[in-house]
């Protein structure tokens, strides 16, 4: 009797064993359905965003006025990058229905090397393309590096209360040599050549290596000051407070010629350009790309799920 109940039990588990794994197996083809619907409808989606971004480009047969953004912090390593600026700023000026190019700035500022390549790749396409003007634009802010790239424009539009200016170089840092002597901390760095830690924060300022950075600094801003005077030429008041890192309004840099007027970008194509059509050149993340990401996201959480039982969690 021992022996049947034992089988009857054996049975038992191995029926519940058995149904459990058919059950998980049509939890994950269901699973599978639905991640296969997703992934379909997403790249439906995307097809007819793209489909439809295509589409628009058929205005570009028509007289318009080109549109490129420069938005946020410049840097090579950023969305606002010189070769993605630069790439716009050939497709609007390459087009032959484009009147005049907008170039929209809202921007703090960022890298002078990358600031640098966009101004002279506008002082070329200006020059290759004589007869077809580049406006820049400012909106919320165009400092430091924003205005390095939009002092190479034929010319310059702000809001009365856009910030602009900070014609200036900076380097920061924190120093920690107080904060290690109070607690007992050693600091122990090894370098081959005399000037290899410089500006370590845990040592000592060196004079002599202050004086190095601040020459490197002062010929940085030195070439910024030249690019901006090569680009606002006579229109630049001689007020050396310009050059000195301050910022003003839109309206206070009007008068002070950092800015030729004040109005949009619509207000620009439509009373300046005369072609009140805008079309936006500006260089987009590629729609593929992001799907590609975004299935890798989506199954890479599926796969976690899976891992720990597919369960909602708190976090």
């Amino acid at each position: 009797m021992d022996q049947e109940k034992t089988e009857r039990q054996e049975r038992e588990i191995l029926q519940r064993v058995a149904l459990a794994a058919v059950q998980e197996q049509r939890r994950a083809r269901r699973w599978g359905i639905f991640f296969k619907l997703l992934t379909a409808a997403y790249v439906l989606v995307v097809t007819l965003a793209v489909v439809i971004d295509r589409l628009g480009d058929t205005k570009r047969h028509g007289s318009h006025t080109a549109l490129v953004e420069l938005n946020g912090i410049i840097g090579a390593d950023q969305k606002t990058n010189a070769d993605d600026i630069s790439a716009g700023l050939q497709a609007a000026f390459e087009n032959k229905h484009s009147k005049a190019v907008i170039l929209r700035i809202n921007s703090p500022g960022g890298s002078p090397v990358q600031a640098g390549y966009v101004y002279e790749e506008i002082r070329r396409l200006r020059k290759k393309y004589p007869a077809k003007k580049l406006y820049a634009v400012i909106t919320d802010v165009c400092a430091s590096g924003g205005y390095y790239i939009a002092a190479a424009a034929d010319a310059i539009y702000a809001d009365q209360a856009s910030i602009v200016g900070s014609i200036g170089v900076l380097m920061d840092g924190f120093g920690f040599v107080d904060g290690m002597h109070k607690l007992g901390v050693e600091r122990r760095l090894l370098t081959s050549g005399k000037h290899k830690g410089m500006l370590d924060p845990f040592t000592p300022l060196n004079p002599q290596d202050e004086q190095h950075v601040q020459t490197l600094l002062d010929t940085i801003h030195g070439q910024f000051i030249a690019r901006v005077k090569a680009g606002r030429g006579s229109r630049l008041m001689s007020d050396p407070q310009i050059f000195s890192g301050l910022i003003w309004t839109g309206e206070q840099a009007k008068v002070l010629g950092l800015v030729d007027g004040l109005g949009s970008a619509s207000y620009v194509a439509r009373g300046i350009v005369g072609a009140e059509d805008i079309v936006d050149y500006t260089v987009k993340e590629d729609y593929l790309e992001r799907l590609a990401e975004r299935i890798g996201v989506a199954l890479g959480r599926d796969l976690a799920a899976r891992v720990v039982g597919g369960s909602p969690r708190l976090r």
